[in-house]
């Protein structure tokens, strides 16, 4: 506060931007209270004649405020923004200035009024997202032109009188200093709690697109607050961490220039992840083929992506298939496409159905000691990978194709089933995969 007048020289303000609704501000930030005055090493003469010129510039504040603003559009290229109105920038301005030089005259009756209308300045101008630097410049624009107009009266009235007004030049600028303090405090609180409301906002959409219960109506807010367009490309990708749990999604490379949407709850990290434009049309493979190709997983992390999908609204279905494909357990660092792991999905959607095939096709084997049974469960795993191939099926198990032979009619006499049969081969595969899936 000024130690003379009690208030702070006169100080420019923007045009009104819309008040802060109740639904985007909770709590409006509340204004500090003010600081005790500090005495002023000014006698009564300078006091005097500053209260005499002030009064001079409450009538000459129309002229102040056309000074002002023009030099503000002059210096601050904020201020010619089109998105600024120029009749609330100087009804704006002509308040400020009139609260501010009153209370150089009556600094107890105004010094709060004075206060409030820069704490007002300070929230609206947050909540319009209008720039705090060149705000507070603007400030110092106005706080300038008062004081040498203020140089410029005092010496046209006493020359000699007017010298002595130095001695509160330094309480006039500490003045300034503290109701551009407010402005910024009061900026930067409404600034955290729209940066909250943003950033809340942007989960619940998020979450609401995931979990299903985004409305058609809702696809709007989705659009503009998201970046994704309604009838878009999409995939979704499932990301599970067992290692580093807390690791901050966004760090994950999912491929250039895709724009992607991340969502972290119950430690799995979704993505929503914006095709492009050719991606699911053909070529060199399907949008999702293409996404796991430049999909970047942490060592020990693991993923699951969906098929392609188009439209928000189908964004629940792709989240679902997306963890459906990470349960079907991929190699750490590794992602699994769900196109080119459909047996398994359908084992790990049905864990009652597949544990009764691994059951009914490989209960004899299990019963076995661990050393056969892994012996044999390996034969079986090679075999099919082999295409049905013994010879390919001991190379891989670094054996001779008739021990691989050996091994599988030995299947076929535990079990009762035959590997000629295509449909039981089929059982067998299911089996297996759900061995693996779904034992603990």
């Amino acid at each position: 506060m000024h130690p003379v007048t009690g208030s702070r020289a006169s100080v420019p303000a923007m045009g009104r931007a819309p008040r802060l609704s109740a639904d985007r501000v909770r709590t409006p930030p509340r204004m500090p209270a003010a600081r005790p005055p500090i005495r002023s090493r000014a006698d009564a003469e300078t006091v005097a004649l500053l209260h005499r010129t002030a009064r001079v510039l409450i009538e000459e504040v129309p002229r102040l405020t056309d000074r002002i603003v023009a030099l503000m559009k002059e210096r601050e290229p904020a201020y010619r923004s089109a998105a600024v109105d120029p009749h609330e920038v100087w009804r704006e301005v002509h308040d400020s200035l009139s609260h501010n030089v009153r209370s150089l005259v009556h600094p107890k009756e105004t010094r709060e009024s004075a206060r409030s209308c820069a704490w007002r300045i300070g929230t609206d101008r947050a909540a319009q997202g209008f720039p705090l630097d060149a705000l507070l410049h603007a400030y110092r624009i106005g706080c300038t032109v008062v004081w040498e107009h203020l140089l410029e009266t005092a010496s046209k009235e006493d020359p000699l009188g007017a010298q002595s007004l130095v001695h509160v030049a330094a309480d006039v600028w500490n003045f300034v200093d503290e109701h551009c303090t407010l402005v910024a405090t009061a900026y930067q609180e409404v600034e955290r709690q729209l940066s909250w409301h943003r950033e809340n906002r942007y989960r619940i959409i998020v979450a609401a697109l995931l979990d299903g219960t985004a409305r058609v109506s809702d696809f709007p807010e989705a659009e503009q607050v998201l970046g994704l367009p309604e009838q878009g490309r999409y995939a979704v990708v499932a990301l599970e961490d067992a290692d580093a749990p807390c690791r901050t999604p966004h760090s994950v490379k999912v491929g250039d220039g895709l724009r992607t949407v991340w969502h972290t709850a119950e430690g799995t990290a979704h993505a929503i992840v914006l095709l492009g434009d050719g991606d699911g049309d053909g070529g060199s493979g399907s949008g999702a083929e293409r996404l796991v190709r430049g999909l970047e997983v942490p060592p020990g992390a693991r993923a699951g992506v969906s098929p392609a999908v188009t439209g928000l609204a189908a964004i629940n279905t792709a989240r679902r298939l997306a963890d459906t494909a990470l349960r079907t357990r991929p190699a750490a660092g590794t992602a699994a496409l769900l196109e080119e792991r459909y047996p398994e999905a359908l084992v790990v959607s049905s864990p009652d159905l597949g544990t009764a095939l691994a059951d009914r096709m490989l209960g004899p084997v299990l019963a076995l000691e661990s050393a056969d049974r892994e012996m044999l469960l390996t034969t079986l795993a090679a075999w099919l990978e082999a295409g049905g191939s013994a010879r390919r099926a001991g190379g891989l198990l670094f054996c001779h194709r008739n021990t691989v032979l050996n091994r599988l009619r030995r299947y076929e006499q535990l079990t009762g089933r035959s590997l000629d049969h295509p449909r039981e081969v089929m059982e067998l595969s299911l089996a297996l995969s759900a061995h693996r899936l779904l034992t603990p």
